[in-house]
């Protein structure tokens, strides 16, 4: 056997592992999920975990309602807040900014993907909630406070999606809208971004999937309060929040009620993945 086709199947076999070992890894979260998340279905029943508004692990009620609400309002918050600024940076950095300004720009947005999350949250702790507070009242620790940190967290992956998306699409479109007389600004927002709406939008999903799963960030400026919010100050207490702030000392049906709330977590990412595979059949990717 050459030394040739000995290392070419060698590769094969290594990435072969590297695969299998991902998808087990996959595997076996979800097995450790259902196992033990289910039982907690059962003892509570599926309806009054779901749409139940008392969490009082102490007197058995177990009820998520207000931390789904609360994590679909903060998940929300974010995407009003971090899809126009990221569209509209990946924009500029495809079709309008020069080189040099590229290569300025580009690692500033890599800097903020690398940043750890409890770095995001002590800016909003320090920053954001203080001054939520002096403008609105109230103590700060609120959806708005978590959707600015959240937003701010997610531009990276909309950013870096999008400008890849917008540098796919091939230039004859938009030397043919030229041709035709449009303007430079015309030919990018009518035939450039309408081209690369799919890549577009898978970011969008992939920012859903970040908001939706951040935790650390969140627990520090949300608030934390397992209510049901009338305004963009009150606080709240995510599915995620909810989770790390308790299992610390949970034990029996409170531990099995936290696990099935990251089975309830687990399906809306599933969801969410589910939406980013079907768009790229769609767009042929």
């Amino acid at each position: 056997m050459r030394v040739g086709v000995f290392r070419e199947r060698l590769a094969h076999i290594l990435f072969a592992l590297a695969a299998c070992v991902s998808i087990i890894a996959v595997a076996l979260i979800c097995f450790f999920l259902l196992i033990n998340g289910i039982p907690a279905f059962a003892k509570i029943g599926v309806v009054e975990f779901l749409a139940g508004t008392r969490w009082l692990p102490s007197n058995g009620e177990f009820g998520i309602l207000y931390m789904i609400i609360g994590s679909l309002y903060v998940t929300a918050g974010s995407l009003v807040i971090g899809v126009p600024f990221g569209m509209l940076s990946a924009l500029f950095l495809s079709r309008f900014a020069s080189k040099r300004m590229v290569k300025l720009l580009t690692p500033g947005v890599e800097l903020l993907a690398g940043i750890p999350s409890v770095v995001y949250g002590f800016f909003g702790l320090v920053v954001l909630v203080p001054f939520i507070r002096r403008l609105f009242g109230g103590f700060g620790l609120s959806i708005l406070a978590a959707a600015l940190v959240l937003g701010i967290m997610i531009l990276p992956t909309i950013i870096t999606v999008s400008k890849a998306a917008l540098d796919a699409v091939p230039r004859s479109y938009y030397e043919g809208a030229l041709a035709l007389g449009a303007t430079h600004e015309r030919s990018v927002f009518r035939v450039v971004f309408p081209a690369a709406s799919s890549g577009i939008t898978a970011s969008v999903i992939l920012g859903i999937g970040r908001a939706i799963g951040e935790t650390m960030a969140v627990v520090m400026v949300v608030g934390n309060q397992v209510r049901l919010p009338t305004s963009i100050i009150d606080g709240v207490r995510t599915l995620t929040g909810n989770i790390v702030l308790e299992m610390g000392y949970a034990a029996d049906l409170h531990r099995e009620a936290l696990i099935a709330t990251a089975v309830v977590l687990f399906v809306f990412i599933l969801i969410i993945n589910l939406l980013f595979s079907l768009l790229k059949k769609r767009a042929g990717i």
